[in-house]
């Protein structure tokens, strides 16, 4: 379905929802469309609405109802304005924004008040303790339906890994990135691509940086060219950390091994759990739990949730969280997660969230936004992802000549970055130069025969470019 008459669809389906103030069933919102789609269909147009927090709903089941979302503001203490499709607010901020549930806006409302103002809590085994494989859902149905069928890839008879494979080369330098981005490393893209490539540092970032872009790539080697071996046992995930925690720990022992010191975490009033013996048993029963989930998403998100809740490791356990979620991933040749363009501080309310009030839904819409980004940055997407990128129409004109100059110019990846760089700093708002610089960086990087029109480039230009650009 073209993104035209998926919008359009998605329209219709609102202003039918909103003749029924008081609540309508899937039948009523069937009959209310001039052109309803299948019921399936509806569903899943329904959930994506509900998520997006442009609809409301109550109930489950045959007795569930759609309101309109002015209704099910009323039914939250906080419930501010939905927050329309992912788009940035204001050309000088620059920041991406998820589109959130109205009940992820209440959890991040309530994470972003001062720390005094925040209850301090410690580990609660009771939320573990809740969650039983194949019977608890953190994920809805009709949304691991839709995740599917976004990541779902024509090699799924094929080896474990086979798809992840083919998109290696370009999946290593995304997901090495991101999620170092996400832990505040300040290498650019394509200087992690030149770190990866070819141990090229870049100059004045520190060697921690360098190492933690370096330890993803050989923990996503480990999970790649084991994808038949790889699972929720002891022997991945604690591999899994002593590759991406080399030598960034105090302790060198500590790497692999589960901690046995009491740890804190700055900027939250959670305490983790202390004891060796009850992390030890706590961490065996994430694994079990972990290892009986059947549906790929769904088992992919709770690890996200449950590993950084426990912290079973001195340091670096949301890296390995990142990574252990595409383990079921790798293994079903579904669309690995990359966390392209997932905003830090989104993703540290997220994850805040779970810390201190063991809710969930925040870090559920960041996961199946980021899913869905991933996926279309793989080529690999079966449905709309939404609007065009109003950063990338308004500094469209600026991205193509920075893009053509650089072909034309015949420079090289060093050169490449210290032009883009330059570039930023004289044309662009401070708050918009690293979205600049990225979206430049990620043009240069995707640049093909197939693509070069759309910055007037001729063939023999991009020819002789490529060359000094290998």
């Amino acid at each position: 379905m073209s993104s035209i008459t998926a919008s359009a669809e998605l329209t219709a389906i609102i202003a039918a929802v909103s003749r029924f103030p008081e609540g309508a069933s899937i039948e009523a919102i069937t009959a209310a469309l001039p052109d309803a789609p299948p019921r399936r269909t509806l569903q899943r147009r329904l959930a994506q609405l509900v998520a997006e927090g442009r609809l409301g709903a109550q109930g489950e089941r045959r007795g569930r109802r759609y309101f309109p979302a002015v209704h099910q503001a009323r039914m939250f203490a906080y419930a501010p304005a939905p927050v329309p499709p992912a788009h940035f607010v204001g050309v000088a901020e620059a920041t991406v924004v998820i589109p959130l549930s109205l009940a992820a806006r209440e959890v991040e409302a309530a994470v972003r008040q001062p720390l005094g103002r925040r209850q301090p809590v410690g580990y609660r085994r009771d939320f573990l303790d809740a969650y039983q494989p194949n019977r608890t859902r953190y994920l809805p149905p009709e949304l691991c339906d839709e995740l599917r069928a976004a990541g779902q890839a024509s090699v799924t008879e094929t080896p474990a890994g086979t798809y992840a494979r083919q998109i290696y080369d370009r999946l290593l330098i995304d997901l090495s990135w991101n999620s170092s981005r996400l832990e505040g490393n300040t290498y650019s893209l394509l200087e992690t691509e030149l770190l990866l490539a070819a141990g090229q540092t870049a100059g004045g970032k520190g060697a921690l940086e360098a190492q933690m872009i370096l330890n993803h790539k050989s923990a996503i080697e480990f999970l790649v060219d084991g994808a038949a071996d790889i699972d929720f046992d002891r022997y991945t995930l604690l591999n899994l950390h002593a590759l991406l925690s080399d030598n960034l720990l105090a302790d060198p022992t500590a790497c692999g091994r589960p901690r046995t010191i009491a740890v804190g975490i700055g900027g939250t009033v959670f305490h983790p759990l202390e004891g060796p013996q009850r992390i030890e048993e706590c961490l065996d029963q994430v694994l079990d739990t972990a290892a009986a989930i059947a549906e790929p998403f769904e088992q992919a998100f709770f690890v996200m949730v449950h590993l950084p809740y426990l912290q079973p490791f001195e340091d670096v356990n949301k890296r390995v969280s990142r990574l252990a979620a595409n383990i079921p991933l790798i293994r079903h040749n579904l669309c690995p997660l990359s966390f392209v363009d997932v905003p830090q501080q989104t993703y540290v309310d997220a994850t805040l969230g779970i810390y201190e009030l063991n809710r969930i839904e925040l870090l559920r819409d960041v996961f199946a936004w980021a899913y869905k980004r991933s996926c279309a940055r793989y080529s690999a997407v079966r449905q709309s992802l939404g609007e065009p990128d109003p950063f990338r129409l308004h500094y469209r004109r600026l991205l193509g000549e920075t893009v053509a100059e650089v072909v034309r110019a015949r420079f090289d990846k060093a050169a490449a970055i210290a032009r883009i760089r330059q570039r930023a700093a004289n044309d662009i708002p401070e708050p918009d130069r690293p979205r600049f610089i990225e979206i430049a960086e990620t043009e240069l990087m995707s640049l093909h025969e197939g693509n070069i029109a759309r910055y007037r480039l001729r063939p023999g230009e991009y020819r002789a470019w490529r060359e000094k650009w290998r």
